[in-house]
C-alpha cells in the first residue's frame, strides 16, 4: 500500500521534467554545430587484390566434397 508516495514523487519528478527549462551553453552548441575541423583520421585502408582475395576462396571447393560422399 506505499504506492502513493512513490507515485506523488514520480509525478513530481515528471513535472519538473516536463515544463522546466534547463540552462543551455548556448557557445557551446554553436562550437559543436559550427563545424570546427575534427581530430579524427579515416585509417588508411589496406591494398588487397581482387585476384589475392579469390586465391583465398578457391581452395574451398575442394573441401566441399564432404557432401557427396555421404
Amino acid at each position: 500500500m506505499g504506492r502513493g508516495r512513490a507515485k506523488a514523487k514520480q509525478t513530481r519528478v515528471a513535472r519538473e521534467l516536463k515544463y522546466s527549462s534547463p540552462s543551455t551553453d548556448l557557445t557551446a552548441l554553436q562550437r559543436e554545430l559550427g563545424g570546427q575541423p575534427s581530430t579524427y583520421t579515416t585509417p588508411v585502408a589496406k591494398d588487397d587484390d581482387e585476384d589475392d582475395i579469390a586465391s583465398r576462396w578457391i581452395d574451398d571447393e575442394a573441401d566441399d566434397d564432404w557432401a557427396a560422399s555421404r
